[in-house]
């Protein structure tokens, strides 16, 4: 049973890499289409903040199933598979890691930014319904899935929209757009820095405090926001202002762009924190099982800090290799992206993210950020969108869940055929 453990974690970190190549991508597409960061700075910004995610405050106890699809129950011995469900549970995780990790992969050839979540879910629907039959799919938690692909992009086009409508109309269209730069962005900082700072308890730290109190996070929030306020307006009061034949507008851009790396970062971090577990924790999961001795089920399984950190490593290496196809789209084909429209994306993403978070929303984070995207380009007009392009990452997201179910379950029937 020990070609089980490796087999898993190899599956694990083929997972880790195909994540990275993908969805790490999605959060650093806007700064390098806009100009903010080079493709090879991206990587660099994104490869350090995503391991430092992983690592600090990864989740280091993760469910046996994620995402409640299958009850744990079912795979018991004392369930209906007998004394051969744990193994099953192993060799049914294993597969669903694969199976998801070859659907990203084909996503990301075609350079289509999908979602890491709902391909680990597809693939465990394959391998469950083969496995305990149809009855044993929790069909609600699947249908909250489905319907975050119309909720997840319709949030974040709205605020992205939104927040691109504010910048116009607060510093683009003012008739001194560098002064209105330094007078509005601190402020915007600040609200940013807030709106990050509660995303990163609700999302980031949730691994490590589970509940924390609502006035307390909230304080901590303003007080990290004020504290962004006033440095960005120390920062900017040292920045020289615009001379004779130079563009403002360039100047305005410069000061969004500064302000994109910071968001990407954050976005990096706390993707690195929550996501790290779609790689790492069914591997976790075998683990757990095995050592069990493959005689029972645990509820709840502890993540070891090393395995956090290979999954780390696998995200960052899958970004330096094929994040570059994602990235693209991103940030190339679905609109025209400047800092101020990059800026306003990313920001849309995190109020939605956060707003989520907080109603219990099931929204996918890679649809979001395309949405606000769309949304962003939906501000110039419709024809400064891409159709086609949107077509396409549409037709990708349905696909998703069904091309993963399958995959999960053809590799399962292979894996269960050699080792029971």
């Amino acid at each position: 049973m020990d070609v089980i453990i490796l087999l898993a974690l190899g599956v694990g970190l083929y997972m880790a890499w195909t994540l990275g190549a993908n969805d790490v991508a999605n959060a650093m597409g806007t700064s390098v289409g806009s100009g903010a960061l080079t493709l090879r700075r991206a990587i660099i910004v994104a490869g350090v903040f995503e391991f430092a995610g992983a690592v600090l405050v990864g989740g280091h106890v993760t469910e046996t199933i994620r995402r409640g699809i299958l009850d744990p129950v079912l795979f018991s011995p004392a369930g209906p598979l007998g004394v051969e469900g744990p193994t099953v549970l192993a060799l049914g995780m294993t597969a669903a890691l694969l199976g998801a990790a070859l659907w990203l992969q084909a996503a990301t050839l075609a350079g289509l930014p999908v979602s890491t979540t709902h391909s680990i879910v597809g693939a465990v629907v394959g391998f469950g319904v083969v496995s305990v039959g149809w009855s044993g799919i929790d069909w609600t938690t699947l249908g909250s899935i489905v319907a975050s692909w119309v909720v997840s992009p319709l949030l974040g086009g709205v605020l992205g929209f939104l927040a691109f409508l504010v910048v116009r109309r607060l510093v683009l269209r003012q008739e001194d757009p560098v002064a209105a730069t330094h007078a509005v962005a601190p402020y915007m900082v600040g609200v940013v820095g807030f709106i990050l700072a509660l995303t990163f308890v609700y999302k980031a730290l949730a691994n490590v405090v589970p509940d924390p109190h609502p006035f307390v996070t909230v304080l901590a929030a303003a007080a990290c926001g004020g504290v962004a306020l006033l440095v960005f307006r120390a920062v900017l009061a040292n920045v020289p202002g615009v001379g004779p034949g130079m563009d403002p507008k360039r100047h305005v851009e410069r000061v969004f762009g500064w302000l994109q790396i910071v968001t990407a970062a954050f976005v990096a971090f706390a993707h690195g924190a929550n996501d790290v577990a779609n790689a790492v924790g069914p591997v976790a999961a075998v683990v757990g099982i095995a050592g069990a001795g493959f005689a029972e089920v645990p509820e709840t399984i502890a993540v070891s800090g090393w395995l956090l950190a290979v999954g780390g490593a696998g995200i960052v290496v899958g970004l330096g290799t094929w994040g570059y196809r994602v990235i693209a789209t991103i940030g190339q084909r679905i609109t025209e992206i400047t800092p101020t429209r990059g800026f306003s994306a990313e920001f849309g993403t995190a109020c939605t993210v956060l707003l989520a978070s907080r109603l219990g929303l099931p929204v996918s984070t890679t649809h979001v950020l395309v949405g606000s995207v769309v949304g962003v380009g939906l501000a110039q007009g419709l024809g400064a969108l891409d159709l086609r392009t949107i077509r396409d990452i549409v037709y990708s997201w349905v696909a998703t869940v069904p091309a993963a179910a399958v995959l999960g379950a053809a590799i399962f029937f292979g894996l269960r055929a050699v080792f029971l």
